[in-house]
């Protein structure tokens, strides 16, 4: 909370909220409600990505790679963020690329939702559209994935630990500590039930 103070000091202008995270913590359905709530825009880079190649990330992983697929997001992230009123949902790796960090704190206030490897396993064990878990075991994966991202992550401005909440939980918490913050850019223009 410390750091939506001093942006507060600083006179930040939130134009947008970026949520950053491991995959499996929320940050596409609580970013859903969050938007819903807002009455603003939602967008999932990982969506566009997909959109823009015509095939799901797996595939481009497959018949590209890692390489091209960060290529791709890093685009992602410089056209989301020349639009306002957005809650904008990354892929789990964005933060390894310092200019998509960057280029993402010009527009939105970053909030970085985490949750405990077990429940992130329970949440997209198995879901095999995710091509980083593939492999004999998924939890040493995810727990070492955590653990190589976590420095990244610390370029966030709210942290979140969804592990034992609800979406709706997890949305009313957001916005509840950005007015408690006096983020006063960021106001709910529905009811929060």
């Amino acid at each position: 909370m410390e750091k939506v103070f001093n942006l507060l000091k600083a006179g930040v202008n939130m134009k947008n909220i970026a949520l950053i995270g491991f995959m499996g913590t929320g940050k596409t359905s609580v970013g859903i409600k969050l938007a819903d709530m807002l009455e603003w825009s939602f967008v999932d880079t990982d969506k566009l990505i997909e959109e823009k190649m015509g095939m799901p990330i797996p595939d481009i992983f497959e018949k590209f790679d890692e390489k091209r697929f960060r290529l791709e997001e890093k685009l992602a992230v410089e056209g989301v963020s020349n639009n306002t009123n957005q809650v904008i949902s990354t892929g789990g790796g964005v933060v390894l690329n310092k200019d998509n960090v960057v280029c993402l704190k010009q527009s939105a206030l970053l909030i970085c939702l985490k949750a405990n490897p077990q429940t992130i396993l329970e949440r997209v064990g198995h879901d095999s559209s995710r091509p980083l878990l593939a492999g004999e075991n998924p939890l040493k994966i995810i727990i070492n994935l955590l653990k190589l991202r976590e420095p990244y992550y610390q370029c966030a401005d709210l942290y979140l630990d969804t592990s034992e909440m609800t979406v709706q939980e997890a949305a009313n918490e957001i916005l509840y500590q950005l007015q408690k913050w006096g983020v006063s850019d960021v106001r709910c223009n529905k009811g929060q039930s």
